[in-house]
């Protein structure tokens, strides 16, 4: 089984990320996935985006809404994506995914004057020599 197929048809991602001084940082997104690669719509101040910005190296996990992963740790690059088109495919496909929840979580956002930025996650897979 391919890696990316833990993925398939679940609602959270776990996403590790790692301080300057290499303490991981553990956090549960929604996220949508198109072929190989992985997509987080979050804040674009974040602590999990400064950190992404610093260190590109992350691992993930499928998970539940608590962060308990449901599935194995994997090695991934992750990077801000600001190409406006990706940004609105990406919004497109988590309307689709979460529905209503999406909606009521944007207008919130909007509401209170946050930035919004893409992460693009794409799997590290693993080769044994």
């Amino acid at each position: 089984m391919n890696s990316v197929d833990q993925f398939n048809k679940k609602q959270y991602l776990n996403l590790e990320t790692f301080r300057k001084n290499g303490a991981s940082m553990k956090t549960p997104v929604w996220f949508v996935q198109e072929g190989e690669t992985m997509y987080v719509q979050t804040v674009a101040n974040s602590g999990k985006v400064k950190r992404i910005r610093n260190n590109g190296c992350i691992n993930v996990a499928p998970c539940k809404m608590d962060g308990t992963p449901t599935g194995t740790w994997v090695l991934a690059n992750a990077r801000e994506i600001t190409d406006p088109e990706i940004s609105k495919k990406v919004n497109r496909l988590l309307d689709k995914k979460y529905g209503l929840m999406k909606k009521m979580f944007s207008l919130g956002s909007a509401h209170q004057g946050r930035q919004d930025t893409i992460l693009e996650i794409k799997l590290i897979e693993r080769r044994d020599i």
